[in-house]
């Protein structure tokens, strides 16, 4: 860091957590900038020591971001309590955290970074960042539900319908479905709709990352010409 960077883009930066928040953390007053509690909208210039909680925080120089295939029962959150969390389950020796979520009976795809302005960009669900899924259901998949799904769902339980979005068969039982948003169980939600049960939900891109050949439970590091894609993906 060679300028002052406001502290709630600070924190993010430095892989503790989202703006947003970095926003509430200071509101709460968890957050100190050379001994004293931070405010909204201040600070950090080089060579201050800033503290959140009893811990202090320091830029990570170093851009990690991960492509993780995440198996079933594997939750994606940072709570500790959860014995099943994703960073645990992971073990990566660096503190890195999920981009967005990715349900507990799902797998597939789960971006992980220490980068918060990253995780930010890609979350965002004004850009329409497209998500590709290979979905099971319970019965026949129909040309008549698939142009439905595509046409946008109205979800009553979350009062907002969804995107209209790209679907097609791949199988007797089985399709691909490509979102630009992330309700809370969207896909699910959207089956149940017209009678149908997910059986099993892959998660197998994200933007420009591909799951590919990953096997279940590994991650590998996203760089090199991938990483330059996604950035510009990112900028325009």
């Amino acid at each position: 860091m060679t300028e002052p960077i406001r502290i709630n883009k600070y924190l993010s930066e430095a892989g503790i957590c989202s703006r947003r928040e970095a926003d509430r953390q200071i509101q709460r007053g968890m957050v100190t900038i050379n001994g004293s509690t931070a405010g909204m909208g201040d600070k950090v210039c080089p060579g201050d020591v800033v503290m959140y909680g009893k811990k202090p925080v320091s830029m990570e120089e170093e851009v990690i971001l991960l492509a993780v295939n995440k198996p079933p029962g594997i939750v994606c959150t940072l709570e500790k309590r959860e014995k099943d969390n994703i960073v645990d389950f992971i073990g990566y020796p660096k503190r890195i955290y999920p981009i967005g979520r990715l349900d507990k009976s799902s797998h597939g795809l789960i971006l992980m970074t220490n980068q918060g302005e990253l995780a930010n960009q890609i979350m965002r669900s004004r850009n329409y960042h497209e998500k590709e899924y290979i979905v099971k259901v319970n019965k026949d998949v129909t040309e008549d539900f698939l142009r439905k799904m595509s046409d946008g769902v109205y979800l009553e339980e979350l009062k907002t319908a969804t995107r209209p979005c790209q679907s097609e068969k791949v199988g007797k039982r089985t399709f691909r479905i490509i979102l630009t948003q992330g309700l809370n169980r969207q896909i699910r939600r959207m089956c149940e709709q017209f009678g149908y049960r997910v059986v099993d939900l892959k998660r197998v891109r994200i933007m420009n990352i591909r799951l590919g050949d990953l096997k279940e439970g590994t991650y590998r590091k996203v760089s090199g010409q991938e990483f330059k894609e996604l950035k510009e993906q990112l900028e325009q």
